[in-house]
């Protein structure tokens, strides 16, 4: 198996600090951030064991390249790429919420629509509505920020407000910009034979200016349909053909593992791990339409720590 990269514990000049995400560990660096997208992968928000080869790089271009493709719509953090693995970027301070931006009806929206819940986070959903049916409009539904181990949970924009987690006015920027990010990942993903279904923007703040920050657009914080068959699919209440993380909640659900209490996490063999590292690279291929290069792997810490500390003291110099 190639390897992955499941741990980072850098000590790059000027540290300050750092944060191990789910994905990604992130170090303040000055009045930057030094993102590393691992190889780990989640799901339920649950860290799997075993990482997987190559999903990092994936990740950190398909944000990269999508971040470029949108900064006219908004500022967003991004300053430079010196490894495949790496972004750095402007350190912001982060919003407590994350905006969920919704197309279509399915996954967690369309379990609690079945259920009989017609509003979701304050927003009202019609009544009639079937799985992965496109909503009139776009809807945002957004959740909290939990920390490792903790969910995500549901909150309206009034209580978002009420509880001063957000500005009014900020607020308002945040949701122009996720309809207009939204609008053009849309038109993008449809020029590649895509429909995005549904994703997720961070915002955070630096020197007055709202940024996006983190990823976007990707497998990971993304879900996408095969816009070719969707409609007769639709129509026979067929499952979507999709390009997400779902196959591996799927995979996960039938080995009977859903993130609960006293449930274990199943066996990821070595074909397992290649077949998600291959439907990643699939993704990639499709989501960014074009093919998808490996980075030589053999010394993957020191090349990314090589890379960072040649960006850094390039800085420095300038």
């Amino acid at each position: 198996m190639e390897s992955a990269l499941t741990k980072t514990d850098f000590n790059f000049p000027g540290q300050t600090g750092v944060y191990h995400g789910k994905v990604r560990d992130v170090y303040s660096v000055g009045d930057k951030l030094v993102m590393v997208a691992s190889d780990r992968i989640s799901a339920f928000d649950v860290i799997l064991p075993k990482g997987i080869p190559y999903k990092g790089q994936m990740l950190n271009q398909i944000a990269a390249k999508f971040l470029d493709d949108t900064k006219d719509i908004c500022p967003n953090w991004k300053l430079a790429t010196p490894d495949p693995m790496v972004t750095v970027g402007i350190r912001c301070q982060g919003y407590p919420v994350e905006m969920i931006v919704r197309g279509y009806l399915c996954g967690s929206a369309w379990r609690a629509y079945k259920s009989g819940v017609r509003e979701i986070c304050g927003v009202k959903i019609p009544e009639g509505m079937k799985e992965n049916q496109k909503f009139p409009t776009p809807i945002i539904t957004p959740t909290t920020k939990a920390e490792i181990g903790q969910h995500d949970e549901d909150i309206s924009k009034e209580e978002i407000l009420a509880k001063g987690l957000v500005s009014k006015e900020e607020y308002e920027v945040l949701e122009k910009y996720t309809l207009a990010l939204f609008n053009r990942g849309s038109e993008i993903a449809a020029k590649r034979g895509l429909i995005l279904v549904d994703t997720k923007y961070e915002f955070g703040k630096a020197d007055g200016t709202i940024y996006l920050m983190d990823e976007i657009h990707t497998p990971d914080s993304s879900r996408y349909f095969y816009a070719e068959g969707y409609e007769e699919r639709f129509q026979k209440g067929e499952a979507q053909k999709q390009l997400s993380k779902e196959f591996v909640r799927e995979w996960l659900m039938d080995n009977g593992f859903q993130g609960k209490d006293g449930q274990k996490v199943p066996e990821m063999t070595d074909a397992i791990v290649k077949s998600i590292s291959d439907r990643y690279i699939e993704l990639f291929e499709n989501i960014v339409g074009e093919k998808f290069v490996k980075a030589d792997t053999a010394s993957l810490y020191a090349r990314i720590e090589k890379n960072v500390m040649d960006y850094l003291k390039k800085q420095e110099a300038v």
